[in-house]
């Protein structure tokens, strides 16, 4: 066990992402020792099912073996070579030819890095790198939806749709524009059918491409189905109707499969699911199920012959990363994507997560839940003062935090985003894990709703 001395040494050395840094310092963090498929240990010995998969990555739980001895195994060989100026590594190469492989659409090219936040501003850079080589670089504004999430980089956080990635940090950046958040619960009118929704939301975008300048504008940016947004699914017809306006106007489709990439959603891409057609997909978390940070683009032919083209002008492709393409990193995701095929992963999902909707369709009838929604091992419970209305409670209320708090105490981990509670249990989840997932979600919420 931990000494006690760690949280204060904690306190006083290590800042912590996405954490109010004034509460931390009062009640200091909670240390996690160990972990084992979806149970982790913190330092006092207590166990929790890890419901959100550590930031929806741990795919394969928290001890599986083989990734451990992948990464070992190419440690041995060759911990590190960096892939600039014509270099490689066998690791790295069968990994991109993989990824081309599974591809939900034909691609040309694979470029790594370490993080969804590096992919995304990667994807936003070899966009305007396109059409730059075209002769068009005035086209290049973003846009992408509110709620959105992206990463926190500078150009990843301008296409994240969340406020406080926003606040103070004078972002974004000129030139990234966002539409509304394909929520039909939250943002559908009175009386709107789902299907007018998303055609009332294709239409938005098309408005706004036009009133801003087709030339002007490069690419859209879509999760397939959001995640940190609060684990929103597209509507009806979305992004068919979406893809229409964008092929209209030459606005390429960039799909972020950070979360949803790799069986989240039941299929190997969310793209699949929900039936993309993108120019780019940019991927990590799950790529190596988290056990090495890692995160790759796959790059339409068109994009790679600009790529290409400016090469032959410039002389260099003037990009990348230190860690990009890490042969360890890569070692690992070969293995992980060999662990989701030949022992069935992906194809067990589809059983998981009707088990998860049947444990969790009951509280669809507790007075404080408005909605629950999710696709595979994702899912969202959205929280409501009035059922009819479909009022959220005010952000002061913190019924979300109130109910992931209770969930905790219970042994679950659980992650409240906005006026929801998320939950996204690794794919190697066990059934009777999933029954007991559904079992602590009700008594926290009974339990939030008693004290309400």
């Amino acid at each position: 066990m931990l000494s006690n001395s760690l949280a204060t040494r904690d306190i006083q050395s290590q800042i912590h992402p996405q954490t109010n840094l004034d509460l931390h310092e009062k009640s200091g963090p909670l240390i996690m020792a160990s972990g084992d498929g979806a149970i982790v240990t913190d330092d006092t010995g207590k166990t929790y099912i890890e419901g959100m998969s550590g930031l929806w990555c741990t795919a394969l739980g928290l001890k599986e073996d083989r990734l451990a001895k992948a990464a070992a195994k190419q440690f041995d060989i060759l911990p590190y070579y960096q892939n600039f100026a014509h270099r490689g590594t066998e690791p790295a190469i069968d990994l991109a030819a993989k990824l081309l492989e599974i591809s939900p659409v034909s691609m040309s090219k694979v470029l790594f890095q370490s993080s969804g936040s590096e992919a995304n501003d990667t994807a936003v850079k070899l966009i305007w790198y396109h059409f730059a080589a075209q002769g068009r670089p005035e086209k290049r504004k973003i846009i992408s939806r509110q709620r959105g999430y992206h990463g926190t980089s500078i150009a990843s956080a301008s296409i994240t749709g969340l406020p406080h990635l926003h606040t103070d940090w004078n972002l974004p950046l000129d030139g990234f524009l966002q539409v509304t958040c394909p929520h039909f619960y939250r943002e559908g009118l009175p009386g709107e059918a789902e299907e007018a929704f998303s055609t009332r939301l294709a239409q938005e975008i098309e408005d706004l491409i036009l009133a801003e300048g087709p030339e002007t504008v490069a690419a859209f940016f879509a999760e397939p189905a959001m995640g940190t947004g609060g684990v929103i699914l597209p509507p009806v017809g979305y992004f068919e109707k979406v893809q229409a306006v964008l092929d209209k106007y030459q606005v390429l489709m960039v799909a972020d499969e950070v979360i949803t990439g790799f069986g989240r959603t039941g299929s190997w891409w969310g793209s699949e699911t929900f039936g993309l057609k993108p120019d780019l997909i940019t991927c990590a978390k799950a790529l190596t199920a988290a056990y090495m940070p890692l995160s790759a683009i796959l790059i339409s032919e068109s994009i790679y012959q600009s790529m290409l083209e400016q090469s032959r002008k410039i002389g260099v492709f003037g990009h990348g990363y230190t860690y990009g393409a890490h042969p360890v990193a890569c070692a690992v995701a070969n293995e992980a994507l060999r662990i989701y095929d030949e022992d069935g992963v992906i194809d067990g999902v589809a059983v998981l997560g009707a088990r998860m909707e049947s444990v969790l369709a009951p509280l669809r009838d507790h007075p404080l839940v408005g909605e629950v929604r999710g696709v595979g091992l994702m899912w969202g419970i959205e929280f409501v003062s009035d059922k009819e209305g479909r009022t959220p409670f005010p952000a002061e209320a913190g019924v979300p935090a109130k109910v992931q708090d209770a969930a905790f105490r219970l042994g679950l981990i659980c992650r409240a985003l906005g006026t929801a509670i998320a939950l996204a249990p690794p794919l190697i989840v066990k059934p009777e894990q999933v029954d007991e997932i559904g079992r602590i979600m009700a008594k926290a919420i009974d339990e939030v709703y008693a004290a309400l």
